[in-house]
């Protein structure tokens, strides 16, 4: 019993050591391992080789998902070079906190005005003949019907019909004669009650010299056949008018129609600072009026002065 007893322990133990240690530490345990190891990293060399050779490039291994952010965490971002330190700023000058006037802009080179276009030239004499204005217009105004043709110097070089629709235009203004029922007007090419002529200064001179009058080569006149007006005067105005040359002919044409229908004394200024009358020789001096090329102002009321004796 005693010997039973403690032999059998030992035996059984012996053989759950033998147990462990063929696990363990055995031969053959202990090359398995490695054995098989080396078995699978040949068999991954090869076939790595094989891949090389078959693409001729390699191939990146891919590697795992990482999140965006331990990415960043882990993969520290590549160096840059030091930015060159900023040079130190200027000390502000006195009253650099307030607004600067902006620079004047030069004026573009296309827009700038050029030189003022030089008067037309007129000539002093022409041939003497005149070319009737071949046009007709419409009665305009009231009261007594007036017709008239206007006829232009050869060699002036002004065209008959342009001024005659001109001077059409004149007369039908609102501010003109027929307006403000102080005749009727109509343009024509024949059987006209009056002519109005537009002349060089000699031609002018010499028709209104025939009358008794002395224009100087520098007026208009009217005549017992109709108007004359001087070629300087519808050219280049007046140099006493503040208005342009066109401005000027409605002056003229008032002026001398106003002798036509019966208003045959001259008028001179009201008062200083007021209107000329158109009856008034304003070409001579304005005497203190302001110039004026309308009979009526823009109110309807005729503009009228004292009577020249």
């Amino acid at each position: 019993m005693g010997k039973r007893g403690t032999g059998a322990p030992r035996k059984r133990a012996r053989r759950r050591n033998g147990r462990g240690r063929g696990r363990t530490r055995g031969p053959l345990g202990r090359v398995a391992p490695a054995v098989l190891a080396l078995g699978i990293l040949s068999l991954g060399g090869g076939a790595a080789l094989a891949h090389w050779h078959a693409d001729e490039e390699p191939v990146a291994a891919v590697a795992p998902a990482v999140p965006h952010e331990a990415r960043e965490a882990q993969e520290p971002r590549a160096a840059r070079p030091p930015a060159a330190p900023a040079p130190p700023a200027a000390p502000a000058p006195p009253g650099a906190g307030a607004r600067r006037p902006a620079a004047p802009v030069a004026p573009s080179p296309s827009r700038s005005r050029g030189p003022a276009a030089p008067p037309p030239a007129v000539p002093q004499e022409g041939a003497g003949t005149f070319t009737t204005a071949r046009a007709t217009g419409d009665k305009v105004g009231t009261g007594t019907l007036r017709r008239y043709r206007v006829q232009v110097e050869d060699g002036t070089g002004v065209p008959a019909a342009e001024a005659a629709h001109e001077i059409e235009r004149i007369l039908a203004h609102p501010r003109g004669w027929a307006a403000h029922g102080r005749g009727a007007f109509q343009l024509v090419t024949e059987d006209a009650d009056f002519v109005i002529r537009i002349a060089t200064p000699a031609t002018a001179d010499r028709l209104c010299r025939a009358q008794g009058l002395d224009t100087r080569g520098e007026y208009n006149c009217e005549t017992t056949e109709g108007v004359v007006v001087n070629l300087k005067r519808w050219l280049l105005g007046s140099p006493t008018f503040t208005g342009t040359p066109a401005e000027y002919r409605h002056l003229i044409v008032n002026h001398e129609v106003g002798h036509e229908i019966g208003l045959r004394a001259h008028m001179t200024c009201p008062g200083p600072g007021k209107p000329a009358p158109v009856m008034m020789q304003q070409i001579k001096g304005l005497r203190g009026c302001v110039s004026n090329a309308w009979p009526h102002d823009e109110d309807g009321r005729y503009i009228t002065g004292p009577i020249v004796p």
